[in-house]
């Protein structure tokens, strides 16, 4: 993968790409000042109070990569500190959860990125099969294997594998942009463009 999408804030990239890439801010950061990461998708469909996929995936999940899961609701943990800690050492960059998690001090100490909706100290049964890397939908995002992910405390985008390249200049190039200005330059634009949609809207 040549570009680091990681260079990126995921604020960056919601000035080019629409709503439906971003994921709902239920899902956030469990533990404080935890850093950007990004990686390809690797995805896990669950069962209601049920965690089996999960445990398999962090065996399964290519190293680099970040395991994106539907947990379906908010019944039960799908993962604890444990399965955090040997996906770490198999190289996986983080979790994505549209659920719970629990071991929230045992994540923090070993500094293991989770994004999630929460915490819930019960952990789910281990009896329900899916495939796993089929396409999910996790908040509110439809999320195929392969699509990158970017998360950091702002949000989570998800960026389809066809349109990696193109997503990636636009938000550089938009970026790159803004940075060349002063905040004096940026507050004249600004107020260009506000005045300018004032008028438009008073029509």
């Amino acid at each position: 993968m040549k570009q680091d999408f990681s260079k990126l804030a995921t604020t960056d990239y919601g000035n080019v790409l629409s709503r439906e890439h971003f994921m709902d801010f239920s899902i956030r950061p469990i533990w404080q000042r935890i850093p950007r990461i990004f990686g390809k998708a690797f995805t896990v469909q669950l069962a209601s109070g049920d965690n089996l996929m999960l445990h398999s995936a962090i065996y399964e999940a290519p190293k680099g990569s970040i395991v994106i899961v539907d947990g379906v609701d908010n019944e039960y943990a799908v993962a604890g500190g444990n399965v955090c800690a040997v996906a770490k050492r198999r190289g996986i960059k983080g979790f994505v959860i549209d659920g719970v998690i629990r071991d929230l001090s045992d994540i923090e100490n070993m500094q293991f990125p989770v994004f999630a909706k929460g915490l819930y100290p019960v952990p789910g049964k281990k009896d329900v099969y899916s495939e796993l890397g089929a396409p999910i939908t996790c908040g509110g995002v439809r999320v195929s294997t392969g699509d990158i992910v970017v998360a950091d405390v702002e949000g989570i985008v998800v960026i389809p594998q066809s349109r990696l390249d193109d997503v990636y200049q636009l938000a550089s190039e938009k970026a790159n942009a803004e940075a060349l200005l002063t905040l004096s330059e940026w507050e004249i634009k600004h107020r260009e463009k506000i005045e300018k949609a004032v008028r438009s809207a008073n029509k």
